[in-house]
This record gives C-alpha cells, structure tokens and sequence, in this order.
C-alpha cells in the first residue's frame, strides 16, 4: 500500500514538472517515454523537428520524457565567449550527436557562478558524438548555431 501510495505521489511530481517545463519559452515536450513499447523518430520527422527548433529558436525540443532519463534534440545559436551558459548534471550522463552546425565546447574545469573556468575546448561539427560524464561542467562556448541530438540518463555508479 505504501508503495503505491508513494508511487503516485511521485507521478504527480513528475507530472507537474513536466508541465512546468513545458511552459517555459523555448522548451517544447513532445511525448512521455513509454514503458511498454519501443518509439520510432524517421528521418524525415527528425528533420522536421531540427528545422522548427532554428526557425522558431527552440532551444529543447524534448522528444521523449522519461524522468530520471530523456530523449532531446538541442538547438543553439549566436553563442559568443561573452555570454556561453555553463551546465552541470551531478547525477546525469550526456551523450551529443551533431546533427546541424558547429561550434566549440568547452568541458571540465569548475564552474563557478554560471562561469567555466579552465577546461577542454574543442571544436564539434556534424557527425561528432560526445560523451560528457556526470558531474563534468559543459557548454558550448562559441558557435553561429548547432543542433544536437542529447540523450541523458542517470549515472548509477555514483
């Protein structure tokens, strides 16, 4: 009974942050990660999905909600030295897939305030995947636009 009680209470959590995140500008929510089937995204529809994130500045368009875990592709631009944002996700892998565009990322270091200091930086394009560890500070640090596919998922080694 506990169980399902606390079950729950943990679903209308979920639930209500996930409508508070679809509210915000430049965040769209696609669907909830289902739990009893596989989900397809063809080509044609993903294509669709990366040219209204630049045409329209969405900056997450999250293709699949599941909570601890989450499917999305990301979309950045005019992103100078002067104004890159610093992210960390203590408990969260990320792994990018460079869909449009290109830029340099800058991971590691310490974040402080919304700053990196210190780092590796590099430069991603098309095709680059990129694993980023729990923990590790990221951003993209200076690109005229990309657009990534970004799948997160708990890190449970911690």
């Amino acid at each position: 009974m506990r169980k399902k009680i606390l079950f729950g209470v943990l679903m209308t959590i979920g639930l209500v942050s996930v409508v508070s995140l679809a509210q915000r500008p430049g965040f769209l929510i696609l669907d909830e990660a289902p739990l009893d089937r596989a989900v397809d995204f063809p080509r044609a529809r993903l294509a669709e999905l990366f040219q209204q994130a630049s045409r329209d500045g969405i900056a997450t368009t999250r293709l699949l909600e599941g909570g601890e875990y989450n499917v999305n592709i990301r979309h950045v631009a005019n992103i100078t030295p002067e104004n890159f944002r610093t992210l960390v996700h203590p408990d969260t892998i990320d792994v990018w897939v460079v869909q449009e565009g290109s830029g340099t990322l800058l991971t590691g270091g310490e974040k402080t305030d919304d700053r990196q200091i210190g780092g590796n930086e590099r430069f991603i394009d098309v095709g680059d995947l990129i694993f980023i560890p729990a923990g590790v500070p990221h951003g993209m640090k200076e690109t005229d636009s990309i657009t990534w596919l970004n799948i997160r998922f708990p890190e449970h080694r911690n």
